[in-house]
């Protein structure tokens, strides 16, 4: 290494940028980490609400078993990972009403669940039958 005049070292400080991303990389990992289970509750909710929708839109124009349709039609809109419960069933004066509750995952769908669920809710006037 060259001296400069004046006879002190020329200080290098190349692995300090090494060394502070090092310290902050347990901080960012944890950061992705709770974004990405914020994504994952939003999603269930978006699932419950639209599996609701979509069941409840079966049910009332199902001719026969229409809670049955309503319930099949729940199920079969959700992916397979998340763990569900759908009840469909007539209100009061023709009102057709279907209830999601889904389990949130935690971080990946299909393992582990946190133990409340998400709860998707919709109703709709049943169709008159000719």
């Amino acid at each position: 290494m060259r001296r400069p005049p004046g006879g002190t070292r020329e200080r290098r400080d190349g692995g300090q940028v090494t060394i502070e991303f090092l310290g902050m990389t347990p901080t960012i990992l944890v950061t992705l980490v709770v974004l990405w289970q914020l994504v994952l509750v939003g999603y269930t909710f978006t699932l419950a609400g639209n599996a609701a929708d979509e069941a409840v839109r079966a049910g009332t124009a199902a001719e026969g078993d229409a809670p049955g349709a309503c319930r099949r039609k729940g199920e079969r809109t959700l992916p397979s990972a998340w763990q569900r419960t759908v009840t469909c069933g007539p209100g009061a004066a023709g009102y057709f009403t279907a209830d999601v509750r889904l389990k949130v995952p935690v971080l990946f769908p299909g393992t582990v669940d946190f133990p409340f669920r998400v709860h998707g809710h919709a109703g709709a006037v049943q169709e008159a039958r000719r």
